[in-house]
């Protein structure tokens, strides 16, 4: 019963009724996301945890780190290629409401990383081998968010993002799609 109780003070202590000030400078949020890299190949996904400080006029500064898990088909085989990521750059604030309730904003950050094929392991079951090499990784990226505030402190993400990454023996341009929520303190 106490469990239920807290809970409900839990959801009560996060809805209020009075406006909030919004996207304050200096405020920073935490958000988490993830998504899809392909509609063609279901199962690759990313995960992404992500810091947001906020300047004037909407716009904030964004650090990221990302995991990316994506399959490559060979037979009845699917090929792990894992993609660990860290990123850094800034948003701009396009469109919105005077509130700030809702935002359209667009982000560009630099992007380093690792990337490893099929877990370091070149020979396959049946003698064939593996051209594609692991290592480092370093490029650009872009996305374009839709942020609607769900309450005072937490916000809903909708993205779209496409990655150029260099040093890759993979495909270079990498979109995604994606889903996340920040919580702003």
């Amino acid at each position: 019963m106490k469990k239920h109780i807290y809970t409900i003070m839990l959801i009560l202590g996060c809805i209020s009724f009075a406006q909030a000030q919004r996207m304050i400078p200096g405020q920073m949020g935490l958000e988490v996301n993830t998504g899809i890299l392909s509609v063609e190949s279901p199962g690759n996904y990313y995960l992404n945890v992500g810091l947001s400080i906020n300047r004037k006029n909407g716009n904030y500064q964004l650090w990221t780190l990302e995991y990316t898990h994506a399959y490559s088909n060979y037979k009845f085989l699917k090929i792990p290629i894992e993609t660990y990521t860290a990123a850094g750059g800034y948003s701009l604030h396009l469109l919105g409401d005077t509130r700030k309730n809702i935002a359209l904003n667009t982000a560009f950050t630099a992007v380093v990383g690792y990337e490893t094929v099929n877990r370091g392991k070149n020979i396959l079951y049946d003698g064939a081998k593996i051209l594609n090499k692991e290592g480092f990784i370093y490029g650009a990226g872009g996305r374009l968010s839709f942020e609607t505030y769900l309450f005072d402190r937490i916000t809903l993400l909708l993205q779209g993002r496409i990655k150029v990454l260099w040093e890759t023996s993979l495909e270079q341009l990498r979109p995604s799609a994606g889903l996340g929520m920040k919580y702003n303190y």
